[in-house]
């Protein structure tokens, strides 16, 4: 059997053109590599910190976020932390599963956490610290705790219960005074964030948080129509905010009013647009391979939306069709650049993979 170009690139992979990208072990093993090697590392950073006085400015990131100092900003590395729980989970047999258990061990010490969620209220100004993007990838991961009935997951989950309850109390505060939505293709992107948001109150049950998600994405979304996704993406988008608004969507509404809305929701040439595989020119450069992350978004987005659609809706098999393409595309590119994409980009390929 002959192999195609993207198969001689993800040899490691074992992935052919003919077949559907999947998270192998080894490719598990591969991807793991880079949060592995990246929730140590504290430098170079991005801390997102505002020093407030001088007292502040001899801080490090390790001061700072004594958990989640690692993978260049607080964000990427609780998402690199998901990522590797997901796969210790999913995959507990990984030849590197000790060292996935070694790392996660040394992160969820019950202090380092507390101090986490003391620094909401320790310094000025914390109020908008990665608010939401990194507040819903914080649920993420607890979601995967939550739903993991494992000794060291329960105990891990009681470490980051401070944590979580912080956020979930600056989320619920925030909320009702969120008055318009965040539509960009980076991260203040709301309908993202209260996508993830909708997961982890269904997972934990929290009725109050998932009737004001849901309510709150209806008055944002419910009456969007002829959306211009024919003018995405941005320079340096990992998400397609079109995409990600009918993800969240197919989460609030019943699937045959789902089926109306997208319809009403897409125009052809928006289509076509948002199928595109997106140009990336640099991959060297910390925005630009943005773009290879918009290949994993688009395809867990598609993946979901045709989850979601009935038999016989036109988007059903083209979407899953199309997600294929979208993720064959990003992750030989996953490989190919610098810490601008290593730091990140893994955790995004898996989420996309299990979709």
């Amino acid at each position: 059997m002959k192999k195609s170009l993207l198969a001689i690139v993800c040899a490691p992979f074992l992935i052919y053109a003919q077949e559907v990208p999947k998270l192998t072990d080894e490719m598990a093993v591969k991807l793991s590599e880079k949060p592995l090697h990246c929730i140590n590392q504290e430098y170079p950073n991005k801390t997102a910190h505002i020093i407030n006085n001088e007292k502040e400015v001899p801080l490090t990131p390790k001061a700072l976020h004594p958990s989640f100092y690692g993978c260049f900003d607080w964000h990427s590395s609780v998402h690199g932390h998901w990522m590797l729980v997901r796969l210790l989970k999913t995959k507990p047999d990984l030849s590197v599963a000790k060292e996935i258990e070694k790392i996660l061990d040394q992160s969820f010490q019950k202090e380092n956490l507390q101090s986490e969620a003391d620094y909401f209220n320790k310094y000025e100004l914390t109020g908008t610290f990665e608010r939401t993007y990194g507040w819903a990838w914080l649920l993420k991961l607890d979601e995967e705790l939550t739903t993991w009935d494992h000794p060291k997951a329960k105990l891990w989950h009681q470490n980051l219960k401070p944590l979580t309850d912080r956020i979930l109390t600056s989320w619920k505060t925030y909320l009702p005074k969120q008055t318009y939505p965040t539509r960009t293709g980076v991260h203040p992107n709301t309908a993202f964030a209260m996508a993830f948001a909708i997961d982890w109150a269904r997972a934990n049950k929290d009725k109050e948080f998932e009737n004001m998600l849901v309510e709150k994405a209806k008055y944002f979304f419910l009456k969007d129509q002829k959306t211009p996704a024919y003018l995405e993406p941005d320079g340096s988008d990992f998400f397609s905010p079109s995409l990600e608004i009918a993800d969240l969507m197919r989460r609030v509404i019943s699937q045959k009013e789902y089926v109306q809305w997208l319809n009403n929701f897409y125009e052809k040439r928006s289509l076509e647009n948002i199928e595109k595989i997106p140009v990336v020119s640099d991959l060297s450069d910390y925005q630009t391979i943005h773009l290879v992350g918009l290949s994993f978004t688009k395809a867990w987005c598609m993946k979901g939306i045709a989850k979601t659609l009935p038999d016989g809706h036109p988007l059903k098999k083209n979407f899953q069709k199309t997600a294929n393409v979208f993720l064959a595309n990003g992750l030989p590119l996953l490989f190919q650049g610098n810490y601008g994409g290593d730091h990140w980009l893994a955790s995004f390929a898996v989420y996309a993979l299990e979709g």
